[in-house]
């Protein structure tokens, strides 16, 4: 009886939610051929060179979080939620990427990152080297380096950046300028005496020393600047914000004096410093605004720490001024961090948060001269469903109860993790308990210390030049090799000559003319 009234319920209130407009067939025959319209438009591709390429990376953002971020951003707007659009949503051309590492079914951040800025698959945890190094072998490391598409856009002669919500030498930026047999060598502190005694280098090391023109750099990772010990500014005695390097090297006075001197270096630690920033007097920027990786969105400081919108604001404003154009890698990392700490408010919220940066980057370029490209490196073990009705809240509960234990579930849920509880010898009653709090953890199927990433393919979103290019089903590799095309950077430049021939055939007669009018002066 409980569940027939339970469903009952449910039907009620799908009912009472249907807008009275899409009761009528004609709403979505014109819904329909209104988007027909507007996909009949792209027949006339755009195939201007990209003058500027921002990558978009939401780490961990897999097709479902894709979804339930919709769904909570649409919310956010006190909408149902589920035919809200997302940005990357709006953009005309979406593929998927297969993720696998060389070495792994279900991949990690440093192998993909290698795949999807290098050009070149690696093994799990390796970053910007072949699958011929293997993890945390440094003796593997020399000759099988691999460039990536920042070091491309750089050599000609664009600006470049890297902005994300962890580490500035976690997996996802180190990949575009590090080459390291371990992603966990984020200082000399955390290597092994062996790999030091070979002559390798932490990332945070490479990051200041391998590409030390890098106009904009931005996110987490203060601590790994400063020697060990070395007190934080803002954290004082805390030992976890500590320094950690054993070289007593203080990385940012040497990336400041690695500037020319007739260029203004800022570097700033907190939000204020940044917005108060003199833009048009910025040539380069460091912006370290936690030890570690920085806080959650729904945690966020406002007065400390600036949101990852912000950052991108800053970080194109100073960019755009190269008249050559730039390239910019953005990451939402923490959405990552959320699904693997079962916090599935808090991944889907910095989900929400990256989607309003891709926003703000829309409205700061063109898509006639910017190509912008929205990815995942891999997915996670999250899923929602329940046979929620329209307009539930993504945090909410399923219309139904377990068929063994009848005892409620929420709608979000994991494959494995931290959420899975045990009360009394059976699954714990979430009815008991705040499922709706910042950070719950969604109950799973499996009990580990850490939600694990998911195996399953990622969407890949583009506008903007050469953007077709990016559709059907691909190799994660693949991506960059499109972004170079597009913007003439890198190996294959056929798109600039092309484009150039297309040019000088656009005006047939002017040589024939030419030749005419000097003819005719030489006879007078």
């Amino acid at each position: 009886m409980l569940l027939l009234l339970l469903g009952l319920m449910a039907g009620t209130c799908l009912s009472s939610l249907v807008p009275e407009k899409e009761k009528n067939p004609q709403y979505w025959r014109d819904q329909a051929q209104q988007t027909l319209q507007h996909a009949l438009e792209l027949q006339s591709l755009n195939t201007n060179v990209a003058k500027n390429v921002i990558l978009f990376l939401g780490d961990g953002m897999g097709v479902s979080t894709v979804t339930a971020a919709r769904i909570l951003k649409g919310q956010l707007h006190h909408m149902p939620g589920e035919d809200f659009q997302l940005e990357m949503d709006k953009f005309p051309f979406v593929a998927l990427s297969k993720t696998y590492n060389t070495n792994a079914q279900v991949p990690d951040s440093a192998g993909t990152a290698t795949a999807y800025l290098c050009g070149v698959k690696g093994n799990e945890g390796t970053l910007g080297v072949s699958a011929a190094v293997i993890r945390s072998q440094c003796n593997t490391t020399r000759g099988n380096e691999v460039t990536s598409i920042l070091r491309w856009a750089k050599d000609a002669g664009k600006s470049v950046g890297i902005v994300t919500t962890t580490r500035v030498n976690h997996a996802t930026p180190s990949a575009a300028y590090a080459h390291s047999a371990d992603r966990d060598w984020y200082s000399d502190n955390e290597m092994p005496t062996e790999a030091l005694n070979q002559g390798c280098k932490d990332i945070a090391h490479q990051l200041i020393h391998n590409i030390p023109d890098i106009e904009v750099i931005m996110g987490g990772g203060r601590k790994y600047m400063f020697p060990k010990n070395t007190t934080d500014v803002e954290y004082g005695d805390d030992e976890k914000a500590r320094g950690t390097r054993l070289d007593g090297q203080f990385l940012i006075n040497v990336w400041k004096e690695k500037k020319p001197r007739n260029k203004n270096a800022h570097y700033v630690w907190n939000r204020m410093q940044l917005l108060e920033l003199n833009l048009d007097r910025v040539d380069y920027l460091l912006g370290l605004f936690e030890p570690m990786d920085m806080m959650y969105e729904l945690n966020r400081n406002n007065q400390t720490d600036p949101s990852l919108t912000e950052m991108v604001e800053v970080a194109i404003r100073i960019l755009r001024r190269n008249t050559k154009g730039f390239f910019l890698l953005v990451e939402g990392g923490r959405i990552d961090h959320g699904h693997h700490e079962g916090k599935a408010k808090q991944a889907l919220h910095e989900a929400v948060e990256m989607d309003r940066a891709i926003g703000q980057a829309g409205a700061l370029t063109s898509p006639e001269d910017t190509l912008t490209v929205v990815t995942a490196d891999h997915s996670h073990v999250f899923t929602f469903g329940g046979y929620t009705p329209r307009g539930n809240s993504i945090f909410g509960l399923a219309p139904m109860l377990s068929d063994t234990d009848k005892k409620p579930f929420t709608s979000i849920l994991y494959g494995n993790g931290p959420g899975y509880k045990v009360v009394a010898g059976e699954r714990e009653n979430v009815s008991t308990v705040d499922y709706a709090h910042d950070n719950y953890q969604a109950q799973s199927a499996v009990p580990l210390r850490h939600e694990t990433h998911g195996g399953e393919d990622v969407a890949v979103f583009a506008k903007g030049p050469m953007a077709h290019l990016l559709h059907g089903v691909h190799e994660q590799n693949y991506i960059p090799h499109v972004m170079a095309y597009a913007s003439c950077i890198g190996a294959n430049k056929d798109h600039c000559q092309l484009s150039s021939s297309a040019r000088l055939g656009s005006q047939p007669a002017l040589f024939p003319g030419l030749l005419t009018v000097l003819l005719l002066l030489s006879l007078f």
